[in-house]
């Protein structure tokens, strides 16, 4: 699969050749970059400035954290800026330097990688500026016990989209053994990203993108397989919340199209290539695509927008929901309603009473003990949390977020009663 990266220095993105001469500086916001890489999936995000010893970006990669799936790298020497980062919401932290059985042990291996520099067959550290004596491979044999994932430049390849070394692929994948690996340097085509992916390997891609060899999406698609005559993948639409929307079929044009536009984009075996909503006005923002273990269907989840998915005027051509978004519906009903008797447009309306009933309900579950006692307070509760979230303009949709960042924390609050 594609990994793509976002090399930072003096705050702006950038693609170095062999680490050293700068190619490409980008206006792109990389705060908006990092969002929509992140639709395909985990993104390295590298601060050049740090790795190298000349400065920081810190505060840039901490916003790009919050909204983007990131692997950070660059400058974590220690176990405290590891974890440092793993807190504010890093999906894994990558460690070259300090990338040592002492340091690496003393961290979560699930969350951690250790990016192993390599030039003519040695390891390279401080950011490639020196050059070891170490065997690159025999430094993956004596580090993948304590990694999650190992990150591979082939230094001399790197910025040059010379192509990939087969070879050099070959022998990391070997020396790596069980632990995945995502290879970096000389990346340059769909067919290369494809044959890593056969290989079992993940390909982290900078210099192509940018400089238009090709986009995300198709470097997404084009590690997709089909069991079907028409080469269609079979694609499971859901909201935000998760809940079902429909099922369609992408074909690899779809995909990278629906990816490089963040729109939802489908193939009908009647109409093509169509983009939903183009004709009803029901369109969708594509928010993530993930493929499933075998790499032949995919999830889509979207923003919906007006009367719903089906072609019915319903939100789900599954019918109902059963899920909070039947919640939220029926609260929204419930506040454009004419009907003035509406509790719930009273609640709106009175924001003491709101509150006042949010505290009783808690409490009230709190006390419960027996199980049918628990269900009823736990389905007042969220009745009014819900009706709290609606008065601020808000949904559970825009919960899960915060709660996800909270899960990736290492440090994390004692929790004692106030």
């Amino acid at each position: 699969m594609i990994i793509p990266s976002i090399d930072i220095q003096n705050g702006r993105v950038v693609q170095l050749r062999h680490g050293k001469e700068l190619i490409l500086e980008s206006d792109r916001d990389p705060i908006e970059l990092v969002k929509h890489f992140s639709i395909c999936g985990e993104v390295a995000v590298i601060d050049l400035d740090a790795a190298m010893g000349r400065g920081n970006n810190e505060a840039l990669i901490t916003e790009m954290v919050k909204p983007g799936r990131c692997r950070v790298g660059g400058g974590s020497r220690d176990v405290d800026t590891a974890i440092k980062w793993l807190d504010r919401g890093a999906r894994k932290v990558i460690l070259g330097t300090a990338a040592t059985p002492e340091i690496l042990s003393q961290l979560p291996r699930s969350r951690v990688m250790a990016a192993v520099d390599i030039r003519d067959g040695k390891v390279s550290t401080q950011g490639w500026t020196k050059d070891t004596s170490q065997d690159g491979l025999d430094t993956l044999r004596a580090l993948r016990e304590y990694v999650s994932g190992f990150l591979v430049t082939n230094i001399g390849r790197e910025g040059t989209l010379a192509g990939l070394d087969k070879q050099f692929a070959l022998d990391v994948k070997e020396a790596a053994g069980d632990v995945p690996v995502t290879l970096a340097g000389g990346i340059s085509t769909l067919d290369e990203i494809k044959q890593l992916d056969t290989m079992g390997m993940d390909a982290q891609v900078g210099m192509a993108m940018y400089q238009g060899h090709f986009t995300l999406g198709q470097g997404f698609a084009a590690c997709l397989k089909s069991d079907r005559d028409d080469g269609l993948i079979p694609t499971v639409v859901c909201n935000e919340n998760g809940a079902c929307l429909g099922l369609v079929y992408s074909s690899q044009e779809s995909l990278a199209q629906a990816i490089d536009g963040e729109a939802g984009i489908y193939y009908s075996r009647k109409r093509g290539i169509w983009r939903k909503g183009e004709s009803s006005g029901n369109q969708q923002k594509l928010i993530r695509v993930d493929r499933d273990c075998d790499s032949d269907a995919l999830r889509f989840t979207v923003q919906q927008e007006g009367d719903g998915f089906c072609h019915l005027g319903r939100q789900s051509c599954f019918g109902e929901s059963r899920t909070l978004d039947a919640l939220e519906e029926r609260i929204d009903r419930a506040i454009a309603s004419a009907e003035d008797s509406s509790y719930t447009k009273r609640l709106i309306g009175d924001t003491n009473l709101l509150n006042s009933k949010i505290k009783e309900e808690a409490v009230e579950l709190a006390e419960a003990e027996s199980r049918e006692d628990v269900i009823w307070e736990a389905a007042d509760l969220l009745y009014f949390a819900t009706v709290k979230l609606r008065s601020a303009n808000l949904n559970w949709a825009d919960i899960w977020p915060e709660l996800e960042s909270r899960s990736l924390r290492i440090n994390r609050r004692r929790g004692d009663a106030k």
